[in-house]
């Protein structure tokens, strides 16, 4: 009976994903440094704090908010993934549950109709919860809900995407020397890197919370063909599809239903399942 063991696309062991918050102007910088380098991932935005057409901010002001318009034409072709943030941002397990299931269900209402998709990702307003948020939010169909903090797990998968820690912030002082570990660690099962923020940050113009930081991140985290750069939904929906795939009772017959392809390591020969495809191993 061979042992079965998930990769990722590619028969790729690592995955590297971003998540950054509000939907502000300064995301549009930010996305171009991560398509200059390959790189992929999340924008999460409150769709009730959009700043009113004709904004101008004064000059230093490092908080800008981004008007519908302005939301639409960064992220809509941008290769990233959207996801909600709170309506308007409020601290959910603070509200009457009417209210914040209301929060949760306008923001990806509204994003919905803007985007055209189907918003499935959900970070959590300062980072903070209650189970009746928690249940909410599977309850609306979210398939993932990002908190705050550190995750301190060696870049282990998540036992649970709602809710689950980020690897770390990108002003860590620490981050150098985590990314440089993750990369030339030897792994035998899939690691996951997961890196979060806001890019308004990187106008502080103080060491991490620079411009050139996040560069020099960006730079250093693409271009490795061992990682897959995937968006948050991506990484767990091919997770999803993973555990959905069937077994004969003895391991030798796969089935993949799902429509997703699939890479796996059967018995320490690498496999890929297309969708609905069968396999005799």
């Amino acid at each position: 009976m061979p042992n079965i063991y998930m990769r990722y696309p590619g028969g790729r062991l690592k995955a590297f994903t971003m998540s950054y918050d509000d939907g502000v102007q300064t995301d549009a910088r930010l996305i171009a440094i991560m398509q200059k380098n390959g790189l992929k991932g999340t924008f999460n935005i409150n769709s009730g704090l959009f700043a009113p057409d004709g904004t101008v901010y004064a000059p230093g002001t490092i908080h800008r908010r981004m008007t519908a318009d302005d939301v639409l034409a960064t992220y809509a072709d941008s290769g990233m993934e959207i996801a909600a943030h709170g309506y308007n941002h409020p601290f959910l397990e603070s509200l009457p549950d009417s209210a914040m299931l209301a929060q949760i269900t306008r923001d990806k209402e509204a994003l919905e109709h803007m985007f055209g998709r189907i918003i499935r990702g959900f970070v959590l307003p300062f980072g903070t919860a209650n189970k009746n948020v928690t249940d909410a939010l599977r309850l609306c169909g979210f398939a993932y809900c990002r908190a705050c903090g550190k995750a301190n797990n060696g870049y282990y998968l998540p036992e649970s995407w709602i809710p689950f820690a980020p690897t770390t912030h990108h002003a860590d002082p620490e981050l150098d020397h985590m990314l440089d570990t993750f990369f030339e660690m030897k792994t035998a099962v899939p690691r996951l890197f997961y890196l979060w923020g806001h890019s308004y940050e990187f106008e502080y113009n103080k060491g991490a919370n620079s411009w050139q930081a996040i560069e020099a991140v960006c730079e250093k985290v693409g271009g490795h063909e061992d990682v897959w750069y995937a968006t948050n939904i991506e990484i767990v929906d091919y997770l999803a599809a993973y555990r959905r795939l069937e077994t004969s009772f003895d391991g030798t017959i796969l089935h993949n239903p799902t429509a997703l392809t699939l890479c796996l390591d059967a018995g320490g020969t690498p496999v890929s399942i297309r969708p609905g495809e069968t396999i005799h191993l």
